[in-house]
């Protein structure tokens, strides 16, 4: 019997079985139906992939186009065996392929994502390669482009390029096969299952012509374009902390997110404030049983009820009943908790350097400050609350009078809110000192009071040189390596600090040394910074019920009526 004649083209070899034969179109089915009734040989498997002809008007050419594609994680089929004497080449087919349609097709169900990543990602957080999961990455040739761009200098963005630069070594260093994607799992990262993919050939997807293809931006929107086209049934998302990049691909109809697994809460409203109003029954439901005695003039209560259990140590509670009580949580163990009495920083004769508690949330915040078992204390607050006074008058009392610790050290980022004046001369104290008003002006607060114990012109000269003295203001750029020993550490506008560089900046305290941040998460000037992933935010909720550490958020403006009634109306 005489063999069916060979196609004239060759095909991809694609098994197909009855349940995939009721998918495809009518004409793929006849196709397949004449193959069946096709004679059969010993030596050569009747297998064909069912094509759609596609005729080109332009230059009258018969082009086919598969019709039924395999997503990236399904396993090709197993090819039959075909007869040593016909020699058959199969060209394997490549994980990323490209097309030049655009189609539009929601992503079927257990289908992985695929995302792409701009550079502003990779140079936010090195890590991200490794936040996906199950989805795989993939990086276009202008995110490498712009990342080698990065590389040089001293800048954190520069040692975040390097960071990624040296992951990505590291993992194609051990494939040879970028085609076929590398185990982004290859670092030790257990929970990335998902695959690196980078762009090895040429990818142009159809975009408006007004959008000039030279720049960075819409190449990478280009390569995106081109990942639709080759997966229609998979969901391409492109990955951009650049809202204007974000805002073009969605006006292209293509999926585009920000990235938010830096971020530590979805909504600023739910950080922690470290306090918490009892309710009007609180001793109606924990009035029970309560057992209370003194140790070193405080007084501990402990407590049985259901809201126990809710209560986060070195928190602060209070109720304004007619049983007021303003105490601090300082175990909890179940449905019961021990809370101690605060010590009344409102009242004239327990002032620090001349300061008072002028509110409840005040007087939080200096019974944090001056407790020499609470390592870490976190002020936050908008502008005027008092975050920077208390601060350093708490610092001052316990550098001059109780010498519990050596020096107050200061330092903060210096992000400028206008247009930068340039380079500043002198020392790094003295460049350092234009972004230190903050400090000037409460030095002159503190030191107008009778501090020296004659209040003249000189002794108030006197004393601002003896404070002067123990006061280094230090540069964020020179604290890698450091170890601060019995320092009193503030951070100052800490809100413009990343997660990583709070993590260097805590990470230099040595043993007796506490560190203070200041910060108002509504005023980030850093690029990139949100609420939700600012360093400030990152400490305050990861430092909550660690029995060393505290922290009160401000909400009462005590700098002037003026202020106040501005912050309220403009």
């Amino acid at each position: 019997m005489p063999l069916p004649k060979l196609p004239t083209r060759p095909a991809a070899i694609l098994d197909l079985n009855d349940t995939e034969l009721d998918l495809l179109p009518p004409t793929a089915q006849t196709a397949k139906g004449k193959l069946a009734n096709a004679p059969k040989t010993d030596h050569l498997a009747p297998v064909l992939q069912a094509r759609d002809v596609i005729q080109d008007e332009s230059e009258g050419e018969t082009n086919q186009r598969s019709s039924f594609k395999l997503p990236l994680e399904t396993t090709p089929a197993v090819l039959p065996a075909i007869a040593p004497s016909k020699k058959t080449s199969i060209q394997k087919k490549s994980p990323i392929p490209r097309a030049s349609t655009h189609r539009t097709t929601k992503a079927a169900p257990g289908i992985s994502k695929l995302f792409v990543l701009d550079t502003n990602v990779l140079l936010h957080d090195p890590s991200s390669l490794f936040r996906f999961e199950e989805h795989d990455v993939f990086l276009p040739m202008m995110t490498l482009e712009e990342l080698d761009h990065q590389k040089k200098g001293m800048s954190e963005v520069a040692r975040n390029a390097r960071q990624v630069s040296r992951s990505l070594d590291t993992l194609v260093g051990e494939h040879n096969q970028l085609d076929e994607g590398l185990p982004l799992s290859g670092l030790g990262h257990k929970d990335a299952v998902g695959r690196l993919f980078f762009q090895t050939t040429a990818m142009s997807g159809t975009l408006p012509p007004d959008l000039p293809m030279g720049k960075a931006d819409n190449q990478i929107l280009s390569v995106v374009r081109a990942l639709q086209d080759a997966h229609p049934s998979r969901e391409v998302v492109l990955v951009s902390k650049d809202i204007n990049m974000r805002l073009k691909a969605r006006a292209l109809s293509m999926s585009a997110e920000d990235y938010f697994n830096d971020q530590v809460l979805e909504d600023s409203d739910l950080l922690y404030t470290g306090m918490l109003e009892l309710p009007e029954n609180f001793w109606n439901k924990h009035g029970k049983g309560v057992e209370s005695w003194q140790q070193g003039g405080t007084t501990f209560y402990r407590i049985n009820g259901p809201l126990c259990h809710q209560f986060m140590v070195n928190q602060f509670v209070y109720f304004e009943g007619s049983m007021p009580l303003y105490a601090q949580v300082r175990e909890v163990n179940g449905k019961t908790a021990v809370l101690a009495t605060l010590r009344d920083f409102t009242h004239g004769k327990n002032n620090v350097w001349g300061v008072t508690a002028r509110n409840r949330e005040q007087n939080f915040a200096m019974n944090l400050l001056m407790n020499p078992e609470c390592d870490f204390v976190s002020l936050l607050g908008q502008a005027g609350t008092g975050k920077t006074l208390m601060t350093l008058a708490a610092g001052l009392a316990q550098v001059l009078e109780t010498k519990r610790y050596s020096e107050i050290i200061m330092t903060r980022v210096t992000v400028p809110v206008g247009e930068d004046i340039g380079f500043l001369p002198g020392t790094e104290e003295e460049k350092m000192q234009p972004w230190m008003g903050a400090l000037e002006d409460n030095l002159e607060v503190l030191n107008m009071g009778d501090a020296d114990g004659g209040g003249n012109e000189w002794g108030r000269t006197t004393t601002l040189d003896l404070i002067r003295s123990k006061i280094k203001i230090k540069s964020l750029n020179f604290m890698r390596g450091r170890t601060f020993l019995n320092k009193y550490l503030i951070i100052d506008e800490a809100q413009n600090l990343t997660p990583k560089q709070m993590k260097t900046l805590i990470t230099r305290a040595g043993p007796g040394t506490k560190v203070i941040c200041l910060g108002n998460i509504a005023q980030i000037d850093t690029p990139y910074l949100t609420e939700g992933s600012s360093g400030l935010t990152f400490v305050v909720d990861r430092f909550k019920g660690w029995p060393h550490a505290g922290s009160v958020t401000l909400q009462r403006g005590e700098r002037s009526r003026l202020a106040d009634y501005a912050g309220e109306v403009l």
